[in-house]
């Protein structure tokens, strides 16, 4: 047999064992905090229904129940007493825990129940007579003692079905050392481990095969469990005998009457939990012995342990993609190192932006970490790692160690530090560093392909979350983009309204003095106040008003006409007229936002008319472009007209000739409000003059638009 086989350790590691469950788990804590009273028992077993519905069976049975009527759970806690419920739920527990174990339901597991039922009885009688204050836990150890062996059967079933069955003493004890490289003792102390308990369970089990004479000093739990596995497995030997009562300080007549009682409460427990122990004393228990060795094909065992491989980095892969966010990923990704691999400790260090060096990251408890730096020049095996992109074993007896390599040998606790590098498409983007003691690393050394894989497939998923990390500065950087640009709109257009104002403060103060009245300049203002207050509140927005309103063009446009000629903005020379027809002209659009481009596009023509001229606002009928009809408005001035080059680029917002912070923003502002209303803005120019054309949508009337001849808006 291959000793790769073997490592059953790793095979543990990777064994989906079940979790202790949680209602054992919070009984322990209130019997470790000493406040379990019968009030905490009835909430604790009311949240369980399996559990509610195993002490409702037992309380009616006949060995409590004597009347017709059936009694609910209160009556049934009450009835059966604090310290039966208490043993019922951590056998119950442990019941259904054990067999939920994989190949328990194909094994006959009558006298490993009898074994364990045996040695928990004792165990729990044991307490009470050394005065040990947790009787239930030492039940429970009783219980677990012989977990392990549970734990290889699920783990290796082909090299240790036979010695599932075999009597438990010393020689099984060497013959799962020789063939696995673990016993069921130390396969039992690992798995509790994991349960994380405030307790001396794990070392109970540990060491229930332990000399006795190493013992007698040590925890009352630990000779408690040796104690009661002595007399469960080997019943009144001589030599047993004495054991036991060196650990416990019992004598012999103690101990005969304890085993005596122990048979009795054992029967009771199994009929109490639904166990059948019939014959259980008949099946054969022979001597643990090591199977033959197969002959094994090399190349078949190295296939199946690469498929093997391939298959865990492949749920690891699914593991960490579900990950949120870098430090999840990082964390899960030791954790999940650690299991498979065995590793202690574990940092990852990954590559700073300028390349420079490797940078430690903090994870968990290892805070400290994110001030250590590797340099990549003259960093050691470390750094070579990296650069070389290639997995490298460091060993504290290397004499020419960096002063960075000893810190992380500090760090980590370890003989050996195993440095895989985080490799995706050809670049390293750090390293992990794991820590190992020396008897793990021949083990380690034959798994450096699927250590490099994990690298790999972790180095994936962390680039992943960088991309990530990136596209959301992307967004965020735009998002604010888009807010200066529209603080720069906004502010460009409150500049109108705020003209407008000051200019007509100007006639308002003239009118008061001459006596006259001044009604139409305040509405005037206060207008134009509200248009300043929509426009600063469009900033919440970020992007202009979408149209959908039907608004009288012909309105707006006489509000705007009358709004220039009302005030000292339009100079001497400079005049403004209206063709609008006559009755009203209904467009669907925001009559605001027609108001705020009319402006723009009116101020952009008096600027255009330094010596005197001529500005228009017209009506050119209904158009209809590609079957839609629209309201085109014209806007034309007899100015000198526009260069070529900023024609080409007209709605662009780039910077003109005016001065100003915001100058050269206007038409861009007016060609999105235009395409926001649904419309459509062109322009033509030349010497004598220039006019923009806008076309709005048609307020619907419900019908489809009248076959009228087709006219293209005039082109730039």
């Amino acid at each position: 047999m291959q000793q790769d086989d073997l490592d059953i350790r790793n095979r543990l590691l990777v064994a989906r064992l079940p979790a202790m469950p949680q209602i054992l788990i919070r009984l322990l804590e209130h019997l470790q905090a000493d406040d379990l009273g019968m009030p905490e028992l009835a909430e604790l077993i009311a949240q369980d229904a399996g559990m509610t519905s195993k002490i409702l069976s037992v309380a009616n049975s006949s060995a409590f129940h004597r009347t017709g009527r059936s009694v609910g759970l209160e009556q049934s806690l009450v009835q059966l007493g604090t310290d039966m419920i208490k043993t019922l739920v951590i056998s119950e527990s442990v019941f259904q825990t054990f067999n939920s174990f994989p190949h328990s339901g194909s094994t006959d597991l009558r006298a490993f129940w009898k074994a364990s039922l045996t040695a928990a009885v004792i165990a729990r009688d044991l307490a009470r007579r050394m005065d040990y204050a947790q009787a239930e836990e030492a039940y429970l150890a009783g219980l677990l003692h012989n977990v392990g062996r549970l734990a290889l059967l699920a783990t290796a079933p082909r090299e240790y079905a036979y010695n599932f069955t075999a009597r438990d003493d010393e020689t099984l004890c060497a013959v799962e050392q020789r063939t696995l490289q673990i016993t069921h003792s130390e396969a039992g102390a690992w798995l509790i481990e994991r349960w994380h308990l405030d307790s001396f369970l794990a070392d109970s089990v540990l060491y229930h095969h332990e000399p006795s004479a190493r013992l007698e000093t040590a925890h009352p739990l630990i000779r408690i469990v040796r104690a009661s596995h002595l007399l469960a497995c080997h019943g009144l030997d001589d030599m047993d005998v004495a054991d036991v009562c060196a650990l416990t300080g019992l004598d012999n007549k103690d101990v005969s009457l304890l085993f005596a009682a122990a048979e009795k409460q054992v029967a009771r427990a199994a009929t109490h939990l639904g166990i059948d122990l019939d014959g259980a004393d008949e099946i054969e228990a022979p001597p643990a012995m090591a199977a033959p060795a197969a002959p094994a094909d090399p190349v078949q065992q190295r296939l199946s342990e690469e498929v093997r491989n391939m298959v865990l980095v492949s749920e690891i892969g699914q593991t960490m993609a579900r990950q949120q966010g870098e430090t999840a990923l990082l964390e899960s990704m030791v954790r999940t190192a650690r299991m498979l691999f065995e590793f202690g400790n574990t940092v990852v260090l990954m590559e700073n932006p300028t390349g420079q060096a490797l940078v430690g990251m903090p994870i968990g408890d290892v805070q400290r970490i994110a001030e250590f730096t590797v340099p990549l020049q003259h960093g050691g095996l470390v750094a070579e790692a990296a650069t070389a992109r290639k997995l490298k074993f460091l060993h504290k007896d290397k004499l020419d160690l960096s002063l960075a390599e000893e810190q992380l040998f500090r760090l980590l606790g370890a003989e050996t530090l195993v440095v895989v590098p985080l490799v995706a498409a050809q670049r390293c983007l750090g390293v992990m560093i794991g820590g190992i003691q020396a008897w793990q690393l021949a083990a380690t050394e034959r798994r450096v392909n699927f250590l490099q894989a994990f690298g790999n497939q972790a180095a994936a998923s962390l680039e992943n979350a960088i991309s990530e990390r990136g596209h959301a500065r992307r967004q965020l950087a735009s998002v604010a983009e888009e807010y200066r640009e529209a603080t720069r709109r906004v502010v460009h257009e409150v500049n109108n309204p705020l003209s407008i104002i000051k200019n007509y403060l100007s006639v308002l103060d003239a009118k008061l003095a001459r006596s006259e009245p001044v009604s139409a300049e305040v509405a005037i203002l206060n207008e134009e106040i509200d248009r300043v207050g929509q426009l600063v509140g469009g900033l919440t927005k970020l992007q202009p008003a979408e149209g959908g309103r039907n608004t009288d063009a012909a309105k707006v446009v006489n509000d705007v006409a009358r709004l220039f000629r009302g005030s000292a903005f339009m100079p001497e020379g400079v005049e403004i007229g209206v063709a609008m027809g006559e009755g009203p002209v209904e467009i669907e659009a925001d009559g605001d936002v027609l108001k705020q481009i009319l402006v723009n596009l009116v101020k952009n023509a008096v600027e255009a008319l330094p010596q005197g001229g001529r500005i228009e606002i017209a009506s050119r009928g209904q158009v209809n472009l590609e079957r839609k009809l629209y309201q085109a408005l014209v806007v034309s001035d007899t100015g000198p007209g526009l260069p070529p080059d900023v024609l080409a680029n007209l709605f662009a917002p780039v910077r003109s000739t005016k001065s100003g912070n915001h100058r050269g923003l206007g038409l861009s502002i007016v060609h999105a409000l235009v395409k926001k209303q649904g419309g459509v803005i062109t322009c033509r120019s030349g010497r004598g003059g220039t006019a923009f054309e806008i076309l709005l949508p048609m307020r619907q009337s419900g019908q489809s638009a009248p076959a009228l001849p087709a006219r293209m808006p005039d082109s730039v």
